[in-house]
């Protein structure tokens, strides 16, 4: 393994801070309502239209979002991801 490479363990810590950093910022009172309007397209993405617009919704309202957030840091997320698609396989 060349020293370029990263360990699976390295690539899961960086993920995992990265979630960790989002979340943080999305509970800052009024600097997290800017952070959560810039994520609402990942939110979509994710989550479908409906449960992304609901999440982000939720996330910008300054003290309700903070909530939100530190429960979801212990107990996951309350609105699930959509289930991913299945790519078509070329004929």
């Amino acid at each position: 393994m060349s020293k370029n490479e990263h360990s699976v363990k390295r690539k899961l810590l960086h993920a995992g801070g990265w979630q960790i950093v989002k979340r943080g910022a999305k509970m800052l009172p009024f600097g997290g309502t800017a952070i959560v309007l810039f994520l609402v397209g990942s939110d979509i993405k994710r989550k479908g239209l409906v449960g992304g617009i609901i999440n982000s919704g939720i996330d910008a309202i300054p003290i309700v979002g903070l909530a939100k957030n530190a429960v979801e840091l212990v107990r996951g997320d309350f609105i699930a991801d959509k289930e991913p698609r299945m790519k078509k396989e070329a004929l």
